[in-house]
């Protein structure tokens, strides 16, 4: 397209979007609007109940700010309360005692607030009509409920379980409690549901069930707008979100890449793959060491960031054998920490998030992602309001000795990683995908795709990729030659073949801004849902 772009993760929520921008509206206007859809026909991976994050440009000021949607601990959550509810260890990755505050509806309409020319009424007017008219189930939808039924309390059974099955291709899906809490969110703002019928229902359901937020923990919660890290690239400026988001692992990955000129290897070879997946393992023991609420912790992120440093940490790749383990380059001090406790790699996260992206006609552009975190989050939905409830809270420590330790007020770590990517002070293109740890893994091979290697937009999404675990643990699509595969076992890798476009490495989304004409080239991934339009 030459005016405007839309991708969303679900092909209602990219009509939506799109019809918003067609109408005159801007780049945040259609966001909302596909926020609000996707909380409705991706129920299992975000919602009213869950979090946001977002990064705006703005094609006027070339400025780009981000906003931190992410809800927090209650003013009861300490190691304490966990304790005496016999939790030692690890917070459970169900239930009460997983759910923290939810920040998603406060972000939406912060980011209007800010940014918007329509009101939260009009934005969110396709939700609540899909949410109480219903809208048509997938095959994707119904196979994805199927495969993430376990652990539902009732109410979310009887609404997405009907008769004990999920629903079949081609049913209406409603959610009538769910659509009267967006009508009291658009006719009352944000205040309608952290103020309103929904936080006092939501808070008492939780309390009984054992979990430890409160009504005034919901009309405490507020969004924080942030500044965006960002490094440079290949010409280019990568901007992302800073801690609590995994961000930070993006920028040092990136960083370390440009250390091992990639571009003279050929894309998909063992030699370029080898390097990626170890140079991950650097980046991520930095992040699973520090990322936590910066407002709780002082994060040496000069330290982390710092070009010497990462050229230094680049270097520790053997090129002939995959390591096993590897340590964070800048450890704690034993002022800040009496030693490391569970980090990130070490809570089950089947990246189920949404991912949107919108352009429109003036250049103003939006990267914005949102997620419970797990299929059906904490796998309650509170019947009154019909809001199927995060389990963000999981990904507290209850270690006293890890930086991300549990505590009243305080935002847990966050895999979620929008990213927007410029050319000076315009705009180049905005990039994200779903899939927990796999984010970064794969935000940096599309980039590598794109910048490195002349892919088109979609070319670079469909390209096979790799998917690194802890330890030496890796998924690979079987569009990857055997040989290659092959090669990689022979450097010490324990290959996972993966047949077929599945969501296990995500579900990619990008806006491209050719250099030359302005057009818009929008991407979608097929590995999931993603829609993309524009005109």
């Amino acid at each position: 397209g030459v005016h405007g772009a839309v991708s969303a993760g679900h092909p209602l929520a990219a009509a939506a979007g799109y019809e918003v921008l067609r109408r005159g509206g801007n780049a945040v206007d259609a966001a909302v609007a596909m926020a609000g859809v996707l909380a409705v026909v991706r129920p299992h991976m975000n919602g009213v109940g869950g979090d946001a994050f977002a990064l705006f440009y703005d094609a006027a000021t070339k400025d780009v700010v981000a906003l931190n949607g992410s809800g927090r601990g209650g003013a009861l959550a300490t190691p304490e309360f966990f304790a005496e509810a016999g939790v030692q260890g690890q917070i459970p990755a169900k239930g009460a005692l997983s759910v923290s505050v939810p920040g998603a509806v406060a972000a939406w309409a912060d980011a209007l607030g800010r940014f918007g020319t329509i009101s939260l009424a009009e934005a969110l007017g396709p939700a609540i009509q899909y949410a109480s008219e219903g809208f048509p189930v997938s095959k994707r939808l119904a196979s994805d409920i199927a495969g993430g039924a376990g652990g539902l309390n009732d109410p979310a059974s009887e609404r997405y379980l009907p008769g004990g099955n999920p629903p079949p291709p081609g049913a209406l899906l409603k959610n009538p409690a769910l659509a009267a809490t967006l009508r009291q969110i658009a006719a009352e703002g944000k205040d309608g549901f952290y103020k309103g019928a929904a936080a006092r229902s939501i808070s008492q359901y939780l309390e009984a069930q054992g979990g430890y937020l409160r009504e005034g923990d919901f009309a405490a919660h507020t969004s924080t707008w942030v500044e965006p890290l960002r490094s440079e690239y290949e010409g280019h400026t990568m901007l992302v979100l800073p801690p609590n988001t995994q961000g930070l692992a993006q920028l040092q990955l990136l960083t370390m890449a440009a250390q091992h000129d990639l571009a003279n290897l050929r894309p998909g070879s063992p030699e370029y793959l080898h390097t990626l997946i170890e140079l991950k393992k650097l980046a991520f023991a930095d992040r699973n060491q520090w990322v936590t609420d910066p407002e709780f912790v002082d994060i040496p992120m000069d330290a982390l960031l710092d070009d010497t440093y990462l050229a230094q940490r680049a270097g520790l790749v053997d090129q002939a054998r995959a390591a096993p383990a590897v340590e964070a380059g800048v450890p704690y001090s034993p002022s800040e920490s009496g030693g490391a406790g569970h980090g990130p790699d070490d809570v089950d996260d089947s990246g189920d998030t949404v991912y949107l992206t919108a352009v429109d006609q003036w250049g103003n552009a939006v990267s914005w992602i949102q997620s419970l975190f797990i299929t059906f989050g904490s796998g309650i939905l509170e019947p009154e309001s019909g809001v199927v409830l995060q389990n963000r809270g999981a990904l507290f420590s209850l270690d006293p000795g890890h930086p991300n330790i549990l505590a009243p007020g305080k935002r847990p770590y966050h895999t979620l990683t929008p990213l927007m990517d410029l050319r000076g002070e315009e705009l180049a293109f905005t990039l994200g995908t779903p899939g927990g740890d796999s984010q970064t893994q794969s935000l940096a091979q599309i980039i590598n795709y794109v910048l490195l290697y002349g892919f088109t937009p979609q070319e670079a999404i469909e390209a096979p990729r790799f998917r690194s675990y802890p330890g030496l643990d890796v998924s690979i699509e079987d569009r990857i030659p055997m040989a290659t595969i092959r090669d990689l076992e022979g450097r010490g890798h324990e290959m996972r073949v993966v047949s077929g476009w599945t969501a296990t490495f995500g579900g990619a989304q990008m806006i491209f801004v050719d250099p030359e004409t302005g057009t818009l080239a929008v991407a979608s991934d097929p590995r999931r849902e993603a829609y993309g339009l524009a005109y």
